[in-house]
C-alpha cells in the first residue's frame, strides 16, 4: 500500500510536470508509452525468474530500487538540483523508463506470494482485502501528491514520493515468508521455461479471455492518462483538482472492494465480468460528458467501483486457475497485458486526444469498450458459460 500510494503520487506529479513543460496531452501519453515499453519487455524474463528464485526477495529488492530512483528524481526533478527545461524533461522520461523495467518483476513477485500466505477458499477473500488496500493508495496517493504539488511545489511532492516508497522498501525487507515451493535441482534455460508457460496460458482458453477482455477494455475506455489536460481545459481546476480526479476511481472501487472483502463471492462468473466491464465503459462515456467537476468526480467513481469488481473476479480465477509452479510467468503475462491497458492505453488517448479532440477521444475509447464487451459475449460463448466455486 505504501509503495503503490509513492507511485499514484508519482503519476500526478510526473504528469503535472510534463504538462506544465509541454502543454501537450500527445506528451502524457508517451509517459505512458515509456513506462510500458521496458515494463512489457521484461516481463516474460521476469516471469521465469520468480518462478526459479525467491519471490520474496526479489519483491523487497524491487521496491529498493523504485525508492533509488524516486531519491533521484526527487534530487532532480525536484529542484534540489537546478537543471533546465530540456534536461528535466529527460530526467524525467528516463525515471519512468527505469520504473516500469522495475516493476516487471514486482507484478510476478507479487501474485506467487499470495499463496504462500493463505489457502485456496480464502483467494477471494485475500483477492478483494488485497484490492481494497491497493485502493487506499489510489485515493491517497494522488491527493496527497495534487495538494502538496499545489502547496510546495515539485520539491515537496517527490519527497512524500521517495517517503513512502522508501517505508514499502523498509517493511518488504522485514516481511518473512517461508517459501516451500518444491524447484528443480538445475533450474531450466529461461527460453525453455518461459516457452513453457506461453504454452500453458495458450491451452487455458479461460485465462486468455480473462486476460484479453481486461485488457481491450481498458486499453479503449480509459482516460486517465490526459486527466491533466482534462483538469485544466474542461474543468478549469488545478493541481488539487487533478489529484482529486486521479483518486476519485479508488473512492467507488475501495467500497465495492471491502464490501467483497467482507462478504467474499463464491460463485464466480464470467458473465458478471462481462456485465461490470459494460458498465465501466458507459461510465467512461458518462465522464467525458461532463461539464462540472462533481459530475466528473461521479462518473469516475463508478468507473473504479466496477473496475473493483473486475479487479476481483479476475484476480481470484487467475489465481484458482494457475497452478503454484506457473504463478511467476503466467502473472507476467497477465502483467503484460495489464500494461498494455494501462500505460499503452495512456498513450492511445493521448494519441486519439491530439488527433480527435479531448473530449471526442475519451467518448470514443467508451464507446469501444462496449464493443469488445458485445464481441466477447457473441464470439465466446464458452467463455460466458464459465462458472468456478471457490
Amino acid at each position: 500500500m505504501f509503495a503503490l500510494t509513492a507511485m499514484q503520487a508519482q503519476a500526478v506529479i510526473v504528469g503535472w510536470q510534463v504538462y506544465e513543460l509541454t502543454g501537450s496531452a500527445l506528451m502524457l501519453g508517451l509517459t505512458g508509452l515509456a513506462e510500458a515499453v521496458p515494463a512489457i519487455g521484461c516481463a516474460l524474463f521476469a516471469g521465469h525468474f520468480v518462478d526459479t528464485h525467491h519471490p520474496r526477495r526479489i519483491y523487497a529488492l524491487c521496491l529498493g530500487g523504485l525508492a533509488m530512483n524516486t531519491l533521484v528524481l526527487f534530487v532532480l526533478a525536484g529542484g534540489i538540483v537546478d537543471i533546465h527545461d530540456n534536461p528535466l524533461l529527460i530526467v524525467i522520461f528516463g525515471g519512468i523508463i527505469a520504473s516500469g523495467f522495475i516493476r516487471s518483476f514486482i507484478a510476478p513477485s507479487t501474485f506467487a506470494l499470495l499463496p504462500m500466505l493463505v489457502s485456496r477458499e480464502n483467494y477471494s477473500a485475500a483477492t478483494s482485502w488485497q484490492t481494497a488496500g491497493h485502493q487506499v493508495a489510489f485515493i491517497g496517493g494522488p491527493a496527497m501528491g495534487g495538494l502538496i504539488y499545489g502547496g510546495y511545489g515539485a520539491g515537496g511532492a517527490w519527497f512524500l514520493a521517495f517517503f513512502l516508497m522508501a517505508i514499502a522498501a523498509v517493511l518488504a525487507l522485514a516481511l518473512k515468508i517461508k517459501d516451500e515451493r518444491k524447484r528443480e535441482a538445475v533450474r531450466p534455460p529461461a527460453l525453455k521455461s518461459i516457452t513453457e508457460g506461453w504454452r500453458f496460458l495458450l491451452n487455458n482458453r479461460a485465462l486468455l479471455s480473462i486476460m484479453g477482455l481486461d485488457m481491450l477494455a481498458v486499453l479503449f475506455g480509459g482516460a486517465i492518462a490526459i486527466l491533466p489536460a482534462f483538469a485544466d481545459q474542461v474543468l478549469g481546476v488545478g493541481a488539487e483538482g487533478l489529484g482529486i480526479l486521479r483518486a476519485a476511481p479508488a473512492a467507488g472501487a475501495i467500497l465495492v472492494a471491502l464490501w467483497f472483502a467482507v462478504y467474499p463471492m463464491r460463485k464466480i462468473t464470467a458473465m458478471r465480468m462481462l456485465v461490470v466491464v459494460a458498465g465501466f465503459g458507459i461510465a467512461m462515456i458518462g465522464f467525458g460528458l461532463s461539464t462540472s467537476f462533481m459530475a466528473a468526480l461521479f462518473f469516475l467513481s463508478l468507473s473504479g467501483a466496477f473496475d473493483s469488481v473486475s479487479m476481483v473476479i479476475r484476480g481470484t480465477l487467475t489465481q484458482i486457475l494457475t497452478p503454484d509452479n506457473m504463478k511467476g510467468r503466467v502473472s507476467a503475462v497477465n502483467s503484460m497485458f495489464i500494461i498494455s491497458s494501462n500505460e499503452i492505453g495512456a498513450f492511445e488517448s493521448g494519441v486519439a486526444a491530439a488527433v480527435f479532440g479531448l473530449v471526442p477521444s475519451i467518448l470514443i475509447g467508451g464507446i469501444g469498450t462496449l464493443v469488445v464487451v458485445g464481441a466477447v459475449a457473441v464470439l465466446s460463448p464458452s467463455f460466458r458459460k464459465l462458472k468456478m466455486e471457490t
